[in-house]
């Protein structure tokens, strides 16, 4: 029998074992790619100290293929949970040194175990996915181990935050499970994302394309919008997971967590009175309403390579986190689009589930005509931001800064939609469309007969801007709240989100709606 002494010595050999994951070598070419160990990235994200590795003694139990002489301990994955600025969080970091981070079926259980603790602890999980998809000498027990992590993705959404950090290759089935969490974070240069890689696409289509081409940081953030942040490094990746999770609460029944600040609540800014132009052809950026609004001007934009006519992101109001959504009157005058109503739909759900007040800052001419825009499908995708806006039970604050036009105003956190407190500046323009395009509709017969048709149509365009051009007749029925000056801005939404912070609202009993998706 071996004594105590050579039980502590065996279980610290164990340990040492486990640190080092699929050995020297392995790990020497993970650095070599410009890649870190599971371990040094979960030393990154977490608090210093404050890792609880568990399952470290799991081993795959495969035994064909020779596979029964080839066990790791911890086998591919690194599972535990520690804190973010003191906040609990689980996580797991898949770990390439062994066998290629590919899942077997002991893998799948590990991550599972800290999918279901992460639950049962109501915190966020954060995945580090760097694998090589399914352990092929597995066969369909391995498969079956992705089913059961997507199974628990989609028991988590909208009760924990998710957020899956793609550092390495995510192919085939693996995919499934980060687009199901809330925010995806991909290194430019090492991570991918794709169904089927190159080689089979040439094989299928003949068409000649490489990694980074096909499911790179690139194409995610800019083209499909499957990303939501591109960092240069896996360090910047990191530190973004943490400033993500500082705006958010733990779980669904929590309130988000406060940070004071020295920005006086009561500040105005008059440089808001006269950035917008006079002309309403004339673009602005909406990044400086924001920045000169919210606390200390920190806004940590998501995914703003997608749909750049709305912006979406993260911000404080008096110590209060909040979502802001905003049209970009730089980019395509503000529209919106098929990429930008999707955007904005997501955020926004993802802002309601997690009990985050919504403050839309609008300039929205319409939504964008066309038979791209059309053949793709803007009647469904729009009705998607439309849907969100109308579900979401948070409260929401909504500034009309200039245009407010057509169907695109409803759907701005409107009045009509439970918007709970709409202001809109004195240059605000709320109608069913510019004054041009309303004059020819309304007064085409006269125009036709007037012999000077452009002097009447001069005189007409003037009335129809002297009637909406301004915010007063949609103020007269109640469809906005206050009509303020530009550089009451900040003041004003402080304190009507310290007034709506117990609104009580709910939807109807039901399963789940039927969003169109």
């Amino acid at each position: 029998m071996s004594s105590s002494a050579e039980k502590l010595e065996q279980l610290r050999k164990i340990k040492a074992e486990a640190l080092k994951g699929g050995g020297a070598q392995r790990i020497l070419e993970q650095h070599k790619k410009g890649k870190l160990t599971a371990r040094e990235r979960l030393d990154l994200l977490l608090d210093e100290g404050s890792f609880v590795e568990t399952d470290r003694f799991v081993r795959h139990q495969c035994h064909d293929f020779g596979m029964a002489e080839k066990k790791f301990w911890g086998d591919a994955v690194v599972t535990g949970h520690g804190t973010i600025d003191g906040r609990p969080v689980c996580a797991f970091a898949q770990d390439f040194t062994v066998f290629g981070g590919s899942l077997s079926r002991a893998v799948a259980e590990k991550i599972c175990k800290v999918m279901d603790l992460a639950m049962r602890m109501g915190c966020p999980l954060i995945g580090l996915n760097d694998s090589g998809g399914a352990r092929i000498q597995e066969g369909v027990v391995s498969l079956g181990g992705y089913g059961e992590i997507f199974y628990r993705n989609v028991r988590a959404s909208g009760v924990i935050p998710q957020i899956s950090v793609i550092l390495g290759p995510c192919a085939g089935g693996a995919v499934y499970s980060p687009s199901m969490t809330d925010f995806i974070i991909m290194v430019e240069g090492t991570s991918y994302m794709y169904i089927t890689g190159p080689s089979v696409v040439k094989t299928v289509t003949h068409e000649e394309v490489d990694h980074a081409q096909l499911g790179g940081a690139a194409v995610h953030n800019t083209q499909t919008g499957v990303a939501h942040f591109r960092a240069g490094e896996e360090a910047e990746a990191l530190a973004l997971v943490r400033e993500l999770v500082s705006y958010w609460p733990s779980n669904n029944m929590e309130d988000p967590p406060f940070l004071a600040t020295d920005d006086p609540v009561d500040r105005k800014d008059d440089t808001l009175d006269v950035l917008v132009p006079d002309d309403p052809t004339q673009a602005y950026d909406m990044f400086e309403i924001i920045r000169r609004v919210v606390d200390d001007g920190r806004f940590l934009e998501v995914a703003r390579e997608f749909g750049r006519n709305l912006v979406v992101g993260f911000a404080r109001l008096g110590g209060f986190p909040v979502g802001i959504v905003a049209n970009q009157p730089k980019v395509l005058a503000g529209v919106l689009d098929i990429d930008a109503s999707v955007k904005g739909a997501r955020f926004v759900r993802f802002c309601d589930a997690f009990n985050i007040p919504l403050v839309t800052f609008e300039d929205v001419p319409g939504f964008l005509p066309g038979t791209t825009q059309e053949f793709g499908g803007i009647i469904r995708h729009g009705a998607k931001l439309l849907y969100a806006y109308c579900e979401a039970t948070v409260p929401k604050l909504t500034v009309i800064t200039r245009k407010a036009y057509g169907g695109a105003y409803i759907v701005m956190s409107s009045k009509h939609i439970r918007g709970d407190w709409n202001l809109a500046w004195p240059a605000a323009e709320i109608a069913v469309m510019g004054a041009k395009g309303a004059v020819a509709v309304v007064y085409s017969k006269e125009l036709k007969e007037a012999g000077g048709r452009a002097a009447e149509e001069a005189r007409l365009t003037a009335e129809f801007e002297g009637k909406f051009s301004n915010p007063y007749v949609a103020s007269e029925r109640g469809y906005i709240d206050d009509v303020i000056e530009p550089c009451e801005t900040r003041p004003a939404l402080i304190r009507a989100l310290k007034f709506l912070r117990k609104k009580r609202d709910q939807n109807p009993p039901k399963k789940h709606g039927n969003i169109p998706l």
